[in-house]
């Protein structure tokens, strides 16, 4: 590889770009797609590679290539250190996710109540504007407090984030609307946010909570009709709260 071509791959990865690197194997020509153009074929097939996170090879005009896609990690934010978080959590890596949780409160936010996972203790603006949402990723409130989650979810409207989900009933999240139109947010940008969060299964429990939250994700990211954000009926019943303790 041509140290021009992997200095552009590298700032493509640190800048969390998804790129595909393309290479002739008659000579060892390389491309980097979306930066370049290729032709139709050559670039569906580095469509397709990014999305099956697959590398293949494709023949294309007696050329064979070999296609290798860089994804950007597929990341999981969490606002709320509770215990739907916690019982998230194992979920998220076997389904190829990495899970930050951020929570100022630091008697919520320790090693021992998730241990293992990227713990974060800024406050959700500071935490938000270093993480840098993604369209790789997934902003998940939890906190039922605004002062931690509407800092949170100003910032993933601002971002390609696909998927924003928001613990609370009908009646909590039009009072959230009303914040967030406050800070600049239109209607069509707010309906993005997934309120209630997760699948309707008629969850109770932080096991079901968080079991209808990883499901719904897993749908948005792919593409699924059951993935995308739902009206909350007028008659629809507040979702039964989680307890949390330290």
């Amino acid at each position: 590889m041509k140290a021009e071509t992997l200095a552009r791959l590298q700032a493509e990865r640190a800048a969390q770009r998804p790129v595909v690197l393309l290479t002739r194997l008659s000579d060892g020509a390389q491309h980097l797609w979306p930066q370049e153009a290729l032709p139709a074929a050559l670039a569906e097939a580095a469509r397709q590679a990014l999305g099956s996170e697959k590398s293949t090879t494709v023949a294309l005009d007696g050329e064979t290539w070999f296609v290798h896609p860089h994804n950007p990690p597929l990341r999981i934010i969490v606002v709320g250190a509770v215990h739907i978080a916690q019982a998230m959590a194992p979920m998220a890596a076997p389904l190829g996710f990495e899970m930050i949780v951020v929570d100022p409160r630091r008697a919520f936010a320790t090693a021992e109540r998730l241990p293992g996972f990227t713990l974060r203790t800024d406050w959700p603006d500071e935490a938000m504007a270093a993480l840098k949402p993604d369209a790789r990723s997934a902003v998940v409130t939890l906190t039922h407090d605004p002062k931690l989650d509407d800092p949170a979810l100003d910032a993933a409207l601002r971002s390609p984030a696909f998927y924003i989900g928001a613990l609370g009933s009908r009646r909590t999240h039009a009072k959230r609307v009303a914040r967030l139109k406050e800070l600049g947010h239109d209607d069509d940008a707010i309906a993005r946010i997934h309120a209630p969060v997760g699948l309707d299964i008629a969850a109770v429990t932080a096991p079901e909570i968080a079991l209808s939250v990883m499901a719904e994700i897993v749908a948005a990211r792919r593409g699924a009709a059951l993935g995308q954000p739902r009206p909350v009926p007028a008659a629809a019943e507040p979702r039964v709260s989680i307890g949390i303790s330290a």
